[in-house]
């Protein structure tokens, strides 16, 4: 069975990216790192998780799972959203951009990647995304699920209407902070956090998006909510189309209820392979929807052990098997 990673993460560094950076921005002072930090060892003392920080690295990583391929999410590159000069996020992002272009796509063609987007201009977003796609041959966008910004509001439309004139995927992928507020400033505990945050943040996203009607306008656009589970998805769409069934009138985007927006063919939720509610998720928002992620390597990450976990589920045929560790994640990113 071919394999296709749907989510990995390159560890990218603040002087890797920082070679990339236009004058006069290359001059900025790198003592406080690039991005914002939100004060939490994830690692544990380097106790967990590995690194990924070339593309030697990950072939190697590819080879030992049996992988063919992979599609790249930055790891620094989370945290944008945090960053709150607008000129900055734009350079950061285009930074990233150059650097996975020339040190992971052109490496090897088992080795895709996403656009990093700056969610505090859009417009230069969209360019981004032009040019990422044209010219560095990026397969899709990340926008981050976590900050202060609801992405279901229309100053983020030339992000959809570029990458559905495109035909690319959106990928929407949180921080695992506390940064981005969503009730959880408060925990004292990284693990109390992270329980919260991934979740939290896309269930917010997903909210802003189907009921602004995103959609609705951009019928053909693919997007995906990423690394927080599918089990919640049946959930929240069923609370999203009560919801709907009491106060259909203040979201006048909509045609039709949320989860048929949901089930629709071109949204996207990334699994754990352990889940309790995989096989319901399956079924209640659709056979198509869900994809499988390594996450390598991140502190969190079961790779490749949860390629196993998935093989050997006996709540899931293996035709569903097929779908979440291959076929999805191609229909997902446009390669089938």
């Amino acid at each position: 069975m071919p394999i296709f990673d749907a989510d990995g993460h390159i560890t990218e560094t603040t002087e890797q990216v920082a070679k990339y950076l236009d004058d006069p921005y290359r001059q900025r002072s790198a003592t406080y790192g690039l991005h914002t930090a939100d004060g939490w060892d994830r690692r544990m003392i380097n106790t967990l998780g590995d690194w990924g920080g070339d593309a030697k690295t990950w072939l190697a990583a590819l080879d030992k799972g049996g992988v063919d391929e992979t599609v790249l999410y930055p790891t620094l590159g989370l945290f944008m959203s945090f960053v709150r000069d607008r000129a900055w996020q734009v350079q950061l992002c285009r930074a990233y951009n150059r650097f996975v272009h020339e040190e992971f796509i052109k490496a090897s063609p088992r080795l895709h990647a996403v656009a990093l987007l700056p969610p505090l201009d859009p417009d230069a977003a969209a360019k981004e995304l032009q040019t990422a796609v044209t010219q560095y041959g990026c397969i899709g966008a990340m926008v981050p699920a976590d900050g202060g910004h609801l992405l279901g509001d229309g100053k983020f439309d030339p992000i959809w209407e570029t990458a559905q004139s495109l035909n690319v995927m959106v990928g929407l992928h949180a921080s695992g902070s506390h940064l981005g507020g969503a009730g959880v400033d408060g925990f004292p505990s990284f693990i109390q956090t992270h329980t919260c945050s991934h979740p939290f943040g896309q269930m917010r996203q997903l909210t802003s998006t189907i009921f602004e009607g995103v959609p609705e306008r951009f019928p053909k656009l693919r997007i995906a909510y990423l690394e927080a589970g599918c089990g919640w998805a049946p959930y929240w769409a069923e609370r999203m189309d009560d919801e709907y069934a009491k106060r259909g009138p203040e979201a006048p985007a909509l045609k039709t209820k949320p989860s048929d927006y949901i089930r629709g063919g071109n949204v996207y939720f990334s699994c754990e392979a352990d889940e309790w509610m995989m096989p319901q998720a399956m079924k209640l928002i659709g056979e198509h929807s869900v994809v499988w992620a390594s996450d390598f390597p991140h502190w969190d990450n079961s790779y490749p052990q949860s390629i196993d976990d998935i093989r050997e589920r006996g709540d899931l045929t293996a035709a569903q098997k097929t779908k979440i560790l291959n076929d999805n994640a191609r229909k997902l990113y446009g390669l089938t």
